[in-house]
């Protein structure tokens, strides 16, 4: 079975380009070769800093042949007193047969003209020769280039082809800058310690060759050495590390060659805060910082880099990284101690030459936005007032580190310097460790805050971030999420879940953005609106994805267009969640079968009747002289029984009491439907009618204090 190889050998790929083409030809090449029916055994990607390489073994060679039955037109109009019209002769000629090869065959709709068609499989390498330019070109990546006089973009130039199907040479041609590059079986090597290009035999001796010129194709197997090497000399320096899975994939694609290096640099440096040094290593330089042990607390003066250089003289390579290395961290301290020479405060004013977005003025501005927000969610828990003091001043400082030196030249470092100056200001330990938490979390799966304070100016910076976005019209749409507002509507829920914060979400957006549309001169009706369903949508989704609540349950607690569950989710986060939480787990043990029929029964009947939906008191609304049947009062009782219970659901959240109520007063209601006694509900006289439509009323309301039963689907 042949084996076809495609080396397009370039200048040095970016990393992010070689990992997303990798990841784009492995989905897209199988499926190229499906659409043209065309097997294969496997189909492996490879890549390096200079090269992008497909090797598929075990294809045909050719597809196989394509027998198709066509239906052409009516033969009425095929055919005229036995001779063909002009309708026959074209259906012919356009399916490439003789006219004695059709056929008229009876269908449904009449007799119609017919052809068996076999249209014999295309060679492989003809196949091969018109994809290969396709899968080249519709490579997607950012800044992608334009080179020469060139029409066609690529990440870098390309420089040479290699196209072989097993041994012999298939002919391509590649545009590059203006130019052609032709395919051929000759590769570069690597560029130091194999200078001289080689010549691959067959498709399938092309790793091993490549590997014997000093250039491993395959990233897994240069991952798996890298991990090794760095694994091995944080061993021999009696330390640890951490492969950071960013570093780690990027550092992959700089080499062809990989050999690990141990630098090291002056314990003074060490000084220096860990974050500081391990950003300068990991984000700027590239190498794997070395811990003295796993807790990752305090390093030792080294670092590993990995060289794609000779790795006998890996004492030369060291020496010139270290320079590297020692000049950044100078910067890093001389940094260090100028921000620390003045009071983390003083910073507040240079926040006014910040600006936050071009409609909504300085992040001194919004500093101030986020201290009244605060404040809001403060007051609405009833803090004390010390409590509330710190949650003021974190908020106030949550943005000063920003226009430090050291932040500016690693903006990485936010937060985490604000709370190193706030402690070095003499700030209280609480607040400086909110002005690192109220960025959490930074992505999916990232830890929440742990402080009261953090969490409080984490959300009001969130707030203040989503209602003045949206105020100015820049809402998320489709992919497009620029200032990462489902994110943040995402933490805001997601923070206050993880800290059973009692806060009312409705309240504080219709005060925050009352607030914003009067000081911006903006529609604040619409914006509350555009925030409310932007918060249920983010609601929904979390209770889905994250805590894989059925939908059909999250319909029922969240209600389909019901005002009545989108205030309730909006006014109480907590409660939303846990009402989720707790359906889905009496559906997992069978509890919600128990009462789901005669729950699910009457709400539908109900809704044939007019009782508010808030109506819990069964004497208000029933008229037990107009009872006919001893089922009527049996239910009626039941109901009187419920009442308690109900209201110690709701005042406990105990929703364990409403359940089990509601379970106990099933077989009446049964009775009530379908027993011995049962009634008729649509009963002729409207007074009897409406007496028993409140009775199932009154059972529909009491279990909506735990959801609409109405939405929920049987035996999903």
């Amino acid at each position: 079975m042949p084996a076809f190889l495609l080396e397009i050998g370039t200048e040095e790929l970016p990393a992010s380009f070689l990992s997303d083409a990798i990841r784009q030809w492995k989905e897209r090449i199988p499926q190229s070769l499906e659409a043209n029916s065309l097997n294969y055994e496997a189909v492996k990607v490879y890549g390096t800093p200079r090269r992008l390489t497909l090797l598929i073994t075990g294809l045909p060679f050719q597809q196989p042949d394509k027998e198709e039955e066509i239906k052409g037109p009516p033969a009425q109009a095929a055919f005229k007193d036995g001779k063909p019209t002009p309708a026959a002769v074209g259906f012919a000629k356009k399916q490439g047969v003789e006219l004695d090869a059709l056929e008229v065959r009876p269908t449904d709709k009449g007799e119609f003209v017919f052809v068996n068609k076999k249209t014999p499989g295309r060679p492989l390498g003809e196949i091969l020769t018109e994809s290969v330019p396709q899968w080249v070109w519709n490579l997607e990546g950012k800044r992608l280039m334009r080179w020469g006089s060139g029409d066609r973009k690529f990440s870098r130039p390309i420089r040479w082809l290699v196209a072989l199907l097993d041994a012999e040479i298939l002919p391509l041609e590649l545009e590059n800058g203006g130019k052609t590059v032709k395919s051929d079986r000759i590769t570069q090597t690597h560029r130091v310690l194999h200078p001289q290009p080689v010549t691959i035999p067959q498709a399938t001796d092309y790793v091993n060759i490549l590997r014997h010129a000093s250039v491993i194709v395959d990233p897994e197997e240069r991952a798996n050495i890298i991990t090794e090497q760095v694994e091995a000399a944080v061993q021999k320096l009696g330390g640890s590390t951490v492969f950071y899975p960013d570093l780690l994939a990027e550092v992959i694609n700089l080499v062809e060659y990989p050999s690990a290096v141990i630098g090291k640099f002056e314990d003074e440096f060490l000084e220096l805060p860990t974050e500081v040094i391990t950003e300068v290593m990991v984000s700027h330089q590239r190498y794997f910082p070395v811990f003295k042990d796993d807790y990752q607390q305090e390093l030792l003066p080294n670092f590993i880099t990995i060289s794609n250089g000779d790795p006998q003289k890996a004492d030369i390579i060291a020496v010139g990284n270290e320079k590297v290395i020692r000049a950044r961290l100078a910067d890093g301290r001389f940094f260090y101690e100028a921000d620390k020479a003045k009071p983390l405060e003083s910073f507040l004013h240079q926040l006014e030459k910040v600006t936050f977005q071009e409609d909504l003025g300085s992040v001194r501005a919004k500093v101030d936005r986020v201290v009244k927000i605060a404040e809001l969610i403060s007051n609405q828990l009833h803090l004390e007032e010390d409590k509330s003091q710190k949650i003021q001043r974190a908020a106030l400082l949550c943005k000063a580190d920003l226009v430090t030196q050291m932040v500016y030249e690693f903006p990485e470092l936010q937060g985490i310097m604000g709370e190193k100056y706030a402690l070095a200001s003499g700030e209280d330990q609480e607040v400086a460790k909110a002005i690192f938490e109220h960025y959490l979390p930074t992505g999916a799966g990232d830890n929440l805050p742990t402080t009261l304070t953090g969490t409080i100016v984490g959300l009001a910076e969130k707030l203040d971030t989503l209602v003045s976005i949206f105020g100015v019209g820049l809402i998320p749409t489709g992919s497009s999420d620029p200032f990462a507002l489902r994110r943040a509507a995402n933490a805001i829920i997601n923070i206050t879940w993880f800290a059973n914060l009692k806060i009312q979400l409705a309240t504080l957006l219709e005060q925050i953005t009352t607030d914003f549309a009067t000081t911006f001169d903006k529609d604040a009706a619409f914006l509350i609106i555009t925030l409310r369903e932007f918060f249920l949508q983010r609601i929904r989704i979390l209770l889905r994805e994250e805590r894989q609540i059925d939908y059909d349950l999250v319909n029922a607690v969240l209600g389909e267009n019901d005002p009545e569950y989108t205030e309730r989710a909006l006014k109480d986060l907590l409660d939303v969640r846990d009402r989720a939480l707790y359906l889905q787990q009496i559906r997992n043990d069978g509890t919600l079968d128990k009462i789901y029929e005669t729950v699910n029964r009457s709400t539908r009947l109900a809704a044939q009747g007019d009782l508010d939906k808030q109506q819990l008191e069964p004497t208000a609304v029933i008229n037990p002289e107009l009872f006919q049947k001893s089922t009527e009062s049996a239910f009626y009782n039941a109901l009187l029984e419920l009442v308690p219970q109900t209201q110690a659901a709701q005042a406990s959240r105990n929703y364990q009491l409403l359940v089990d109520a509601l379970a106990k007063i099933a077989p009446t209601v049964s009775s009530f439907f379908d027993g011995a006694d049962s009634v008729l509900i649509m009963d002729s006289n409207p007074d009897i009618k409406r007496n028993r439509l409140n009775l199932l009323g009154l059972l529909r309301n009491h279990a909506r204090v735990l959801a609409d039963f109405g939405a929920i689907v049987k035996n999903l």
